[in-house]
């Protein structure tokens, strides 16, 4: 992913910086002479991790923290959000049927663990969108052309359907479904920005491919 180097670079430094200000506290006599701070800083010289192949290199605790990247988000960032919250919602409206209309325990139980899952992620998206300043105008596509969006013919084939013949459907569309939500994620880890976005595209990798998996075997 072309975020990862930069990131881990950026947790590198922050936790670089952190020690830097606990090690910049006074000291007792005990402890002997202060190393020489780098470059003329007023606190010790913070050791950066370089690219692969590239040797570390040593910083100020200024220009320590110029080199951690900013995460502002961007339009790729503000797309996913707004999209998985319309995705994550019409999964919740498909195991929503399940406790009624399905003929498997399994599958009850599957949809369960999968409402349980998502319903708090649209809420904590919700919440990254107000904390990022809301939705943003035109920043998603068509919702009917996202990835593994169910038809509205196929949905109401679903509201009609009864046991197994409900286990069967179910499984086939949330697979779908399910594919198309880990498309969205691979896509905004390769064009977004902020650190946040990345943390929940890559949850929603690997609780949805662990689940395609459960789903295959059913």
């Amino acid at each position: 992913m072309k975020r990862s180097t930069s990131v881990a670079a950026a947790v590198a430094l922050t936790a670089a910086l952190a020690l830097t200000a606990c090690d910049s506290a006074p000291r007792g006599t005990d402890d002997g002479p202060r190393p020489e701070a780098a470059r003329g800083s007023t606190g010790p010289a913070v050791l950066a991790p370089g690219r692969p192949g590239e040797p570390a290199r040593t910083l100020s605790p200024e220009e320590a923290r110029r080199e951690v990247p900013p995460d502002t988000p961007n339009s790729a960032d503000f797309s996913y959000v707004q999209m998985m919250v319309v995705h994550h919602g019409q999964a919740l409206r498909m195991t929503s049927l399940a406790p009624k209309q399905a003929g498997s325990a399994r599958v009850k139980q599957l949809a369960a663990r999968i409402a349980a899952a998502q319903g708090p992620e649209i809420g904590a998206m919700r919440g990254w969108l107000e904390n990022n300043g809301g939705p943003r105008p035109h920043a998603g596509h068509d919702h009917a052309t996202m990835p593994g969006m169910a038809t509205a013919a196929q949905l109401a084939r679903l509201k009609s359907a009864r046991g197994a013949a409900f286990d069967e459907l179910f499984l086939k569309l949330m697979v779908t479904h399910h594919e198309g939500a880990v498309t969205m994620a691979g896509e905004v880890l390769a064009r977004g920005n902020n650190v946040q976005v990345e943390e929940m595209a890559n949850d929603v990798i690997a609780q949805q491919t662990a689940e395609i998996d459960r789903m295959r075997s059913m």
